[in-house]
Formats: structure tokens, sequence, C-alpha cells
């Protein structure tokens, strides 16, 4: 069931829109990021926050053609894991936005990367790259997630997002690394 299940949704998928054809963002959009990202703090640089709306979205496009989105984010997840696909992970969306972000040196916004669902058994975790004034932690961030919509940059408060509890990588990292210790130390029963 769940291979025909996979092979429906392949077949589908053929349907997809490739990003080269979509909207670009829309000066209202970038502007309504950049005017949020200032939202966050009196510290930050407006002309910052406006450089790192436009790569935001920018960006997001740049990635979606190089990673040939044309699905839906679990559809593209499968095609990328059967190796039909070069990239487009969430992870791979966090980290290749992070690199672009701090390629900036930007001096009054951080960036930073959250991971929500670690530790929740029957889901698969996210990862996403998130903008903050200098300083400031996740929850004073604005989340930059690209693979929520295949391709199509979400944008939120981390603590408005009510379809993620957003962790740290850090922690998470940590707590991963605590837990495969703690199953080192436990012998393998006879």
């Amino acid at each position: 069931v769940r291979l025909l299940a996979m092979l429906m949704g392949l077949a589908l998928a053929a349907c997809g829109q490739p990003p080269e054809n979509r909207p670009l963002a829309s000066p209202d959009e970038i502007l309504a990021l950049e005017k949020a990202i200032i939202d966050l703090g009196a510290g930050v640089d407006p002309r910052e926050a406006a450089r790192a709306a436009q790569i935001a979205y920018a960006h997001t496009r740049k990635l979606a053609i190089a990673y040939q989105i044309t699905d839906p984010p679990l559809i593209h997840n499968t095609k990328v894991n059967m190796g039909l696909r070069p990239r487009g992970l969430c992870w791979h969306w966090a980290e290749d936005m992070e690199k672009r972000l701090l390629a900036e040196n930007f001096q009054t916004l951080d960036v930073l990367r959250a991971i929500a669902n670690a530790d929740v058994a029957f889901r698969i975790d996210h990862s996403t790259a998130l903008i903050a004034p200098k300083g400031k932690t996740i929850h004073d961030a604005i989340i930059l997630d690209p693979w929520r919509f295949g391709g199509t940059l979400f944008w939120s408060e981390t603590l408005a997002d009510t379809r993620y509890n957003w962790v740290p990588q850090e922690d998470v990292l940590e707590w991963r690394r605590r837990m495969q210790l703690a199953e080192k130390r436990i012998p393998f029963p006879a």
C-alpha cells in the first residue's frame, strides 16, 4: 500500500510547476519581511533588514531552481532520498540559506538555526534558518523556511509559528549526543 501511494505520488509529481516559471516575490512581500525584521528590535539596521529580506526571497528562488523543485516537500524528499534530485531536504534549505546570509557579515543581525520535532518519534524532524537581532535567541527571531511550501518562502516570528515547536539547533545536537552516549553505556542484553 505504501509503495502504491508513493508511486501514485511520484506520478502526480509530473504535474508540478518548475520554479523558474513561478512568479517572483512581489516588492510588497519583500517589504513586509524587511519591516518584520526591523520590528525585531531597535538595534536592527534597516539597510541590513532590507538586504536580508531581499536575499531570503532571491536565494529561495535560486535554490528551488538548483534543487529542481517541482513537487510538494514530502514528494521532493522522496525523490532526493531515491537519488532523483540533488538536494532539497529541509536541512539542505536551512544550511544553504544560513550559508548565504552569513556571507553578508551582518553587524546587527545574527543567522541562527532551529529544529522542530527532534524528540517526537512519529514525526520527521524539521530544520530551518532564522534571522534575529544580534545577540538574541531563536525565540526573538524570524523563521525563514523555504522547504515548507516547496520552494516558496514561508516566514514568521518564531513564537507565532504554531505548526512547529522550534528548538535551537545546538540544543538538539547536544541532546542527540547525550542520547548516543547513553545508548553506548547500556549493555546489550544476553
